[in-house]
Parts: structure tokens; C-alpha cells; sequence
């Protein structure tokens, strides 16, 4: 291995795509057990390496050098090869300060709660340190010196004004999981949540609905990223180079998730978008059929609708953990709000706003099967897919066009 990222599990990495925009060289995606992690430090065999979890401490002792900002955090993630020496650095510290200057909340004054114990912990404290935070406290599930427990963050320190999370709760595969509840903090100014898969964790929604500015951690990951190759190669890249990486890798991982009335055009419009773009399509009506083993009005006949809907929430849940796919939803799924934070963890949500005139009602449809009902129901749920969209689609017009705008918008 010439260059890459060494870590315990690197399954969900997307480190190997980010360093693919930067440089031409082989960036290797290296899954090393803890057993052999002695082994692999000591043969010394690579230029350049990103070091990840559990290892940003454990590489140190390897270190012939370790720089200042990396000394002071305790956490290397940085490690480069000179002539069988390593260097190591900490290029955290430049993404995360650089995810606190995108979501615009100045940290200066304010008490900042850092969530977790870890590497990443000890970057954020250096970070709030900073950029001037009055009082920083650190969070962790057991009680140890310097470290305060869940519940006395929630009876203390409720005057808590920026929240960091470098916990894995909310990351891939567990992703509807959140380490607190902000609406227990009526100060909260900021969240940053270090997780970057899924792209907007239950943390960074809550904080959202409440209009407190919140980011998931794909900027950082971009920005230290870019920082890292810089170190390995010895050269400085433009300005905007975390930026325009970061939107093609959001662009890329970002699920399209279309909503709207039954007899919209979702499937559809969603199989037309999924051979445009070479994505995945994973229509939410097709996985409750298969779950079940029978057609959805065949559902609604034996078990009623609350059944059907439990079985649409499963699909959903299922669907939302996908990352860079098509989802086409049943048209009741955005009923349920726990439905629509699921799918916005990882997507972005179009309204394929369809004029009821235009709207056939078939038999296939329990709720839409004739006029009457489908304009009921139509009447029912439209300022629910206005709400629960990210963009209304005018879907006045062919299929094709329809996917065409939605293309261009997303």
C-alpha cells in the first residue's frame, strides 16, 4: 500500500472517494485487527496513511514525530513515511474547525457539551478551546473524572449552547438512534454531529426541526481530508476544493426520495431518474408486497390500514439506509413524521406535485380507488407533502420531464 486509510472497520468509508478527486495516486481502504496492528505499524510499509478509529492513539508510540496540534489533542489521524521515520499530524482539527465555520454559529462565549471520550473527542475540545468557548464539558455514558454522565448533562448543564457529538450513536447501520434530546436544552444555538453516514443523523433533523443550525460530519471528513493529501503530497490545493468535493460526494451518497399522491408518477418517474443516473431504485410499495407475500389491497382486506402502515414504516426504514438510490414511496408514507425522518437522514425529498385532475384512480389504490376517494384523500394530505418536501416538482407535464426537472434540482 502506497497510500490510504488504516482503521479496525472501513466498510462504510468514503475516504477512498474523497481522495480520488484530489490526486492521482492509490488510496487503499486497509482493515487492520487489533492483533496485527503492532505488526503493520512496525513494517512501516506505506508512504502515507489516514488513521482511524481505534487507532488515532495506539499509532503513536510508532511515531518518530509527532506535531504540536497533534501532540496537544492526544489523537494522530495522520501519518506519513519519511525515509522508514513517521510523522504523524492531526488534520481533524482543520475539518472540524472548518464544519464550525459552515454552519455559521460563532462558538465564542457560549458552553459547549462534547459528546463522547474519544480522539475525535479531544479534537472538539481543542477546537471550542479555540475559537473561545467560555466552558466546555465532556460527556460520557460512565462516570470518571473530568467527565460528566447523560443525566447530569440533562440536570446541570441544561444551559448547554452547542452541542458536538463524536459518539457513534446515529451511525450506519444503527441510524435512527440520537446520544440526547435537544429540546431538554432551551439555549441550544449550534450542533455539530462528527457522524457522516447517515448524512443527517436524528441529532442534526431534531436540532433542524427547531431551526438551531446543525451539520452532519461530511464537511469535516472533505476538510481534513483535503488537508491530509496536502501533508502527504507536500503541496496546497485551491480554496474551494473541500466545497466542490463535498457537493460531488453529498451529490453522489444523497438518496432521491420522491413523495406524492397515489397515480403521481412516482415509480415511474423514479425508474426514468434510476436509468438516467445508473442509481439503484427501491420503491417502498414493491418491499411491503414481498414482506407480506400479498398484493396491498389483499393487506388492507385481511388486516386493515394500521398493519399496512406498520409494514410501510419497515420499508421505509429499510429503504432509508440505502445511500445513493432512487426511493419511490407509497403515497401515505409521509403520514407518519417518524417515516419522513428516516428518509431525510440520507435524502433529499421531492414532491411530485401531479394536478388531481390528472390523478386516475385504479382499484390497486384501497384509499384512492375512485374519484370521490382520491380527492379525499388528495385534500387530506397535500399541505403534508408541502411540508415534508425538501422541493415541489410541478408535475404537470410526461414523466420524462418530470425526471428531467427533478435531476436538475437535486
Amino acid at each position: 500500500m502506497d497510500y490510504g486509510l488504516i482503521g479496525e472497520k472501513l466498510g462504510h468509508s468514503y475516504s477512498k472517494e474523497i481522495h480520488g478527486y484530489l490526486a492521482d495516486y492509490d488510496y487503499s481502504l486497509t482493515e487492520v485487527a487489533r492483533d496485527n496492528f503492532d505488526t503493520f505499524a512496525k513494517a512501516r510499509e506505506f508512504k502515507a496513511i489516514n488513521v482511524t478509529i481505534p487507532y488515532k492513539e495506539t499509532i503513536i508510540p510508532y511515531l518518530s514525530y509527532i506535531d504540536e496540534g497533534a501532540r496537544l489533542i492526544g489523537a494522530v489521524n495522520t501519518v506519513v513515511n519519511r525515509s522508514g521515520e513517521l510523522y504523524g499530524y492531526n488534520t481533524d482539527f482543520f475539518g472540524l474547525s472548518s464544519l464550525v465555520k459552515k454552519i455559521g454559529v460563532n462558538l465564542s462565549g457560549l458552553k459547549v457539551a462534547i459528546l463522547g471520550t474519544g480522539g475525535t473527542s479531544k479534537t472538539a475540545r481543542a477546537v471550542a478551546q479555540s475559537l473561545g468557548a467560555r466552558e466546555i464539558i465532556t460527556v460520557s455514558r460512565n462516570a470518571k473524572e473530568g467527565v460528566v454522565t447523560y443525566s447530569e448533562l440533562y440536570e446541570k448543564h441544561s444551559d448547554t449552547e452547542y452541542i458536538i457529538n463524536t459518539t457513534p450513536v446515529g451511525m450506519y447501520p444503527k441510524i435512527f438512534e440520537r446520544p440526547v434530546d435537544v429540546s431538554l436544552f432551551s439555549g441550544l444555538k449550534g450542533v455539530l454531529d462528527a457522524i457522516y453516514n447517515p448524512l443527517r443523523t436524528p441529532l442534526v433533523l431534531s436540532a433542524i426541526e427547531k431551526n438551531i443550525p446543525a451539520e452532519g460530519g461530511l464537511y469535516m471528513l472533505v476538510a481534513q481530508a483535503v488537508r491530509a493529501s496536502e501533508i502527504f503530497l507536500d503541496t496546497k490545493y485551491s480554496e474551494d476544493a473541500i466545497s466542490e468535493i463535498y457537493d460531488k460526494i453529498k451529490g453522489r451518497k444523497e438518496n432521491i426520495v420522491l413523495i406524492g399522491m397515489p397515480a403521481s408518477g412516482k415509480t415511474t418517474v423514479g425508474r426514468l431518474i434510476s436509468e438516467k443516473l445508473s442509481r439503484g431504485l427501491v420503491d417502498t410499495d414493491e418491499l411491503i408486497v414481498s414482506k407480506a407475500g400479498m398484493p396491498i389491497t389483499e393487506i388492507f382486506a385481511k388486516h386493515g390500514e394500521e398493519y399496512f402502515r406498520d409494514l410501510e414504516s419497515e420499508a421505509v426504514r429499510e429503504a432509508a439506509k440505502q445511500s445513493g438510490v432512487v426511493i419511490a414511496t407509497g403515497g401515505g408514507a409521509v403520514l407518519r413524521k417518524e417515516n419522513v425522518n428516516a428518509l431525510k437522514e440520507g435524502g433529499r425529498l421531492f414532491f411530485i406535485d401531479r394536478p388531481l385532475e390528472k390523478l386516475v384512480p385504479t382499484s390497486s389504490r384501497p384509499l384512492s380507488s375512485d374519484r370521490e376517494a382520491i380527492t379525499k384523500r388528495y385534500n387530506e394530505r397535500y399541505s403534508i407533502y408541502c411540508g415534508a418536501a425538501d422541493v415541489r416538482i410541478d408535475a404537470d407535464d410526461v414523466p420524462t420531464a418530470v425526471a428531467e426537472k427533478i435531476i436538475k434540482a437535486r
